[in-house]
């Protein structure tokens, strides 16, 4: 497998590959997650799945099932539901945005996201700027140019190196428009970071924000790491066990404390109950939230 690429990358974009052509009513239907894996890297995704079925499910027994249906299970039980789910809310907030003023749409630790190779129309009237690890992105463009894809105009890479790089220096100079209300996601990324570094791009997102602009992000609530649900501990120690240990929860009062020490206020919260209702009943899909993961979409208030 292609080690340029994390595990945690790879795993995400499968399961939006696999759902997208596997699902009769797809909670997110990423028709374009394929084209960025390698025939090498989707099977051997899939061989780590089903290899680990016992680990994910233990009173499987794996000999008894059939492959297909078997990593339809897996993958919309414990791989699928925390990309596929935050990407449906991220994306829908965002065009309500759009609608009130937001003109730019800032990507952070985009990874293998495809948003602006599907959403042309999107593209054609606003700015969007993927920031990601220098390496991260040099990997991803390589895949843009085998799958034969052209970058659009309004698309723009931000190499950030957070460990000594300046976030907003780097977004100005790629020319963000910070006097411009915009929309920031940041997915699948707090819960491996410490709270100092969860405060400093707090901090940084903060004094680049023009008034009213928009920031969605998921994270663990306070009963994440002491959770009884067996897939939560699997999440955990799948991303140890990777090289990518999980490492900040919060409750709501925490999460309020810190998002309005720089200006953020809480304008809506999605709790697993709320997502399920929200995002996966509504489209009929065979999926179930995930345990003690929220969304949040916060607003940038002076």
């Amino acid at each position: 497998m292609n080690n340029k690429a994390s595990i945690t990358a790879l795993m995400s974009s499968f399961g939006r590959a696999f759902h997208a052509e596997n699902e009769e009513h797809p909670v997110f239907a990423d028709h374009l997650a394929k084209n960025l894996m390698t025939e090498e890297e989707y099977t051997a995704v899939q061989g780590y799945i089903l290899g680990g079925a016992q680990f994910f499910e233990p009173e499987i027994n794996p000999a008894k099932q059939e492959p297909k249906g078997l990593l339809r299970r897996l993958v919309n039980v414990h791989i699928a539901p925390s990309p596929l789910c935050r990407a449906a809310y991220t994306e829908k907030a965002l065009k309500t945005a759009v609608l009130t003023g937001t003109k730019q749409y800032v990507i952070l630790g985009a990874g293998m996201d495809t948003f602006a190779f599907r959403e042309t129309e999107f593209l054609s009237k606003n700015r969007v700027f993927e920031v990601d690890h220098p390496l991260t992105q040099a990997n991803k463009l390589e895949r843009i140019t085998r799958a034969g894809w052209t970058v659009p105009d309004n698309l723009t890479f931000v190499p950030v190196d957070f460990t000594k790089d300046s976030l907003t220096e780097r977004l100005i100079a790629a020319g963000f428009d910070s006097s411009v209300k915009s929309f920031f996601s940041w997915l699948g990324v707090t819960y491996y970071l410490s709270t100092e570094a969860i405060d400093t791009m707090l901090s940084a997102l903060s004094s680049i924000c023009a008034d009213g602009s928009s920031l969605v992000f998921d994270y663990p609530n306070e009963n994440f790491f002491d959770a009884a649900e067996k897939r939560v501990q699997n999440t955990i120690m799948m991303a140890k066990a990777g090289g990518e240990p999980m490492q900040s929860a919060f409750s709501y009062a925490e999460l309020e404390k810190l998002l309005e020490k720089h200006g953020f206020l809480i304008y809506e919260l999605l709790k697993p109950d709320d997502i399920q209702r929200d995002i996966i009943d509504k489209t009929g899909a065979d999926m179930k939230a995930f345990e003690h993961v929220n969304y949040c979409l916060a607003v940038r208030k002076t």
